[in-house]
């Protein structure tokens, strides 16, 4: 089978833009079915930290996506045409986004739900582009798909057409994310911290982060515990939050880690003390499945899709509140019982989030019909 998938995610400049869809498992997919041939597509080209594997070929077509416009062009005229002449059975719109003038069978993935129900973490025109277009797109694919139960339920309370293809898959993350031995993890800690203990939070360019909040919780930690502990933030924040950051009275403390390669985040989870991850919406956890995997304990705020996804592996507190979140900081770095808890909830939890069988099925359903 020739499968092709919307990939621009995986194109240079892009990976720390928050993409809701990271590119590794879609690697770790190709690799595990070498028998089928990949297609990957993107508007730019691809991100040179990425090793492809023999059975996917780059496919690269402009114009480069810039808005709503050119997004519409590139799916349904430049898109087609590549699909055609590369003879794919089935196209993945992985992210959420499906071409409505090929006749080639796609499978729609619908990652992030927020246009929907907080649409102030999208722009004003991807958000009034989402939703005038998601019926269309749920109506031409022929299965789609969400990352958790909170936004399958989401889309079948707002959108009828196509509501009966909605599957959950919860199986499609990063296997990189393993733990690591005792040695490891100081030699990971030496190279980033100068040995001392931290806690890790990928943070990206948008409110939704809350990255704000989690430096005044990180504030309330440090004068209550007068601990050494360290905060990585993985990704880039951008400019205003590192202009804030100059100002901030533990800054010292407080280390950016950006231009990581694909290989790096895994490790650093690996090797983190606890990973708090603040959120104010989410629709699947993908980076607390991920910190679980590795046997590390999560923090994380009780809205969106957390609780079904971490269950009992999570400590909850309200996003919004700072000392709550701060509270739970304190709890998992006093008591080892608790985190301990957790990372045995968190392993049950994963324990089978790494197949690969429901995207699997998914995409069969979709080039069957």
């Amino acid at each position: 089978m020739t499968i092709a998938v919307d990939t621009r995610f995986l194109a240079a400049g892009r990976k720390e833009a928050g993409s809701s869809f990271d590119g590794n498992p879609i690697l770790q997919f190709a690799i595990k079915n070498p028998n089928h041939h990949f297609l990957f597509i993107s508007d730019k080209a691809f991100d040179t930290h990425y090793t492809f594997p023999k059975n996917v070929t780059l496919l690269t077509t402009g114009p480069e996506i810039k808005n709503s416009l050119l997004m519409q062009y590139w799916f349904n005229y430049k898109l087609p045409a590549l699909l055609r002449k590369h003879k794919a059975d089935v196209f993945v719109a992985a992210d959420g986004i499906c071409s409505l003038r090929t006749q080639i069978p796609q499978c729609l993935i619908i990652p992030d739900t927020s246009f929907i129900s907080a649409p102030a973490y999208f722009s004003k025109p991807n958000a009034r582009f989402y939703k005038k277009n998601m019926p269309a797109f749920m109506n031409k694919s022929k299965a789609v798909a969400t990352l958790s139960e909170f936004s399958k339920k989401l889309l079948l309370d707002h959108y009828k057409a196509g509501a009966a293809k909605i599957e959950v898959i919860h199986d499609l993350i990063d296997e990189s994310f393993t733990p690591v031995s005792q040695e490891e993890k100081e030699s990971i800690k030496e190279m980033h911290t100068g040995g001392k203990e931290y806690f890790l939070c990928a943070g990206s360019n948008n409110p939704r982060s809350n990255l704000l909040n989690l430096l005044k919780a990180f504030s309330f930690f440090k004068r209550r515990q007068k601990s050494n502990m360290l905060l990585l933030i993985a990704g880039d924040p951008g400019e205003a939050f590192k202009n804030d950051l100059k100002t901030y009275k533990f800054r010292n403390e407080v280390k950016l880690l950006t231009g990581l390669t694909s290989e790096e985040p895994a490790k650093i989870t690996a090797a983190a003390y606890s990973v708090v991850h603040p959120v104010l919406y989410e629709d699947a956890g993908l980076i607390l499945l991920q910190a679980m995997r590795c046997r590390v304990p999560v923090i994380t705020g009780n809205i969106g899709a957390l609780p079904e996804v971490c269950g009992e592996a999570a400590l909850y507190a309200n996003p919004e509140n700072f000392e709550e979140i701060a509270q739970k900081m304190m709890l998992v770095f006093k008591d080892e019982d608790t985190a301990r808890k957790m990372v045995k909830a968190g392993i049950e939890k994963t324990a089978h989030f790494h197949s690969g069988r429901s995207f699997w099925s998914l995409i069969k359903k979709a080039a069957n019909g």
